[in-house]
C-alpha cells in the first residue's frame, strides 16, 4: 500500500487534498475517557459489550457472538494511538478472552471475531503467543469452503436454503490473507480468491449495488438472492454495500489484480452517487427503505466505507479526491453531536444511531460495538494521510 501511496502523492502534488483537519487528538481523547468507563463498567470478559437494549440497559453478549472481537480490537485503537500500557493491557486481556473461538467451526465470522483482536494486537506488538490461534482460527474458517460451491458458507441455514452466503463475508478475507502469508499455505489465498470472484458473479447487481444473502445449490449454482437485514431482497442495505466497498478493497491490496479495484471503484460510485444519500454522508440503514426521509440512519454503514475510501483513494484514479472528502465528510458527520454520545451516556459507546437487524426489530437506532470500532480505524487512517503532504491542510 505504501508504495501505491507514494507514486499517487507525486501525481496529486501537495495540496490536492487540502482541507480542514479533523482533531484526532480531540476524538481519541474522548474515546478513550468513554471506553475507561466502559471498562469499569465490565470488570470481567464474560460479557462482550454489543449494544443497548429497548430499555436502555447494556447489551452484552458471550465471545461466540459474531462481534465478540470489537471490542478488543477497539481498545487496539486507542492504544495506537495514545501507546498508554494501560491500553495494551485491556486490549491482551479482551483478545485472549476469544482465543477458545478458535476452534470455532460453526461460524464464518473468525475474522472480525478473530483477526479484528489478534491481527491488530499482533501488528502493533508482534506477540508471538497471537499468530498460533490466528492460523488455527484461519484452518476453522477454511472449513466452511466447499470447492464445489466455491465460496465461504455463511450460515448453517437460512429458510429452507442449506448454503447461505452473505456480503458480509468478503470481509473474513483479509483474516484468510494474512494466514496465507504466515502460514505459506496457498490455499488460503486460493479460496479467497475464489470466494471474491463468486461474489462478484452473484451478488452484484448491474449497477454494482449487493444482494445481501446468495444461496447456492450444492454444485454451485445459485439457488435464490435474498436479504436478511436489509428491506427487500432487491433493495441495497447500506451496511451490506459498506462491506463489498471495504472487502473489494482488501481484495486489491492482497492481489494486486486491478480487476478488484474497478470494481471496489465502481461500489463506492453507487454508494456516494445515490440520490438518497444524505448531505451528511451517513446512509439510511436501507438505501431503498420506504419512508425516506423519516428512515433510521446507520452510523456503522458510514464508519466501515469511510475507513474503506481512505484506503481506497491511496490508489489513484479519477475519483481520488471524491473518495477522500467523502469520507472525511462521513468522519466530520460522525465525529458531531449528531451521532457521537455525550461521555458518560450512550452505555459508554462512543458513536449513537446504528441499525442492526430492522427486520427483526433488534438493534434498532442504537450504539452497536462495530460502529465504534470502524470509526477508531477510520480516523487513524485519515491521521496517517494527514501526515502526508498531498492530504494535509
Amino acid at each position: 500500500m505504501k508504495r501505491y501511496l507514494y507514486f499517487f502523492l507525486l501525481l496529486l502534488g501537495p495540496v490536492a487534498f487540502a482541507q480542514t483537519p479533523l482533531n484526532v487528538d480531540k476524538e481519541f481523547a474522548f474515546a478513550a475517557k468513554q471506553y475507561e468507563l466502559m471498562l469499569k463498567s465490565h470488570p470481567d470478559t464474560t460479557k462482550f459489550p454489543q449494544s443497548t437494549k429497548p430499555d436502555g440497559t447494556p447489551d452484552d453478549r458471550k465471545s461466540d457472538w459474531w462481534c465478540s472481537g470489537f471490542f478488543g480490537g477497539s481498545l487496539w485503537h486507542i492504544y495506537e494511538r495514545t501507546k498508554a500500557p494501560v491500553w495494551k493491557a485491556a486490549a491482551n486481556k479482551w483478545t485472549m478472552a476469544v482465543a477458545k473461538e478458535q476452534y470455532n467451526t460453526g461460524t464464518h465470522d473468525l475474522g472480525f471475531m478473530l483477526y479484528c483482536p489478534f491481527g491488530n494486537g499482533y501488528r502493533l506488538t508482534k506477540n508471538e503467543t497471537y499468530p498460533p490461534i490466528l492460523l488455527t482460527g484461519a484452518k476453522s474458517l477454511s472449513t466452511r469452503f466447499d470447492p464445489k460451491v466455491g465460496v465461504i458458507k455463511s450460515w448453517n441455514k437460512f429458510q429452507n436454503y442449506d448454503y447461505p452466503v452473505i456480503i458480509d463475508n468478503m470481509m473474513n478475507l483479509e483474516f484468510l490473507f494474512w494466514a496465507a502469508k504466515r502460514s505459506g499455505n496457498k490455499e488460503f489465498y486460493n479460496l479467497s480468491v475464489t470466494h471474491a470472484d463468486n461474489t462478484i458473479k452473484n451478488h452484484y447487481r448491474p449497477d454494482y449495488s449487493s444482494y445481501h444473502v446468495v444461496c447456492y445449490n450444492p454444485d454451485g449454482t445459485v439457488a435464490a438472492k435474498k436479504t436478511a437485514q436489509g428491506y427487500a431482497d432487491n433493495s441495497a442495505w447500506a451496511r451490506g454495500q459498506a462491506w463489498g466497498l471495504y472487502g473489494f478493497t482488501v481484495m486489491y491490496r492482497e492481489t494486486k489484480d486491478k480487476k478488484y479495484l474497478d470494481f471496489a471503484r465502481h461500489i463506492a460510485d453507487f454508494y456516494l452517487s445515490h440520490p438518497n444519500l444524505p448531505a451528511d454522508k451517513v446512509p439510511y440503514w436501507d438505501f431503498n427503505a420506504p419512508n425516506i426521509p423519516n428512515e433510521e440512519r446507520d452510523a456503522s454503514a458510514a464508519a466501515i466505507t469511510a475507513s474503506a475510501l481512505l484506503e481506497l483513494c491511496t490508489y489513484g484514479g479519477p475519483s481520488a479526491k471524491t473518495y477522500y472528502q467523502s469520507a472525511v465528510k462521513m468522519l466530520e458527520s460522525l465525529s458531531s453531536p449528531a451521532y457521537k454520545a455525550n461521555l458518560g451516556e450512550n452505555n459508554n459507546f462512543i458513536l449513537k444511531h446504528s441499525v442492526g437487524h430492522k427486520p427483526q426489530k433488534s438493534e434498532v437506532d442504537t450504539p452497536i460495538i462495530y460502529a465504534d470500532y470502524y470509526y477508531l480505524e477510520a480516523l487513524l487512517r485519515y491521521d496517517a494521510l494527514q501526515k502526508k503532504s498531498a492530504f494535509r491542510s
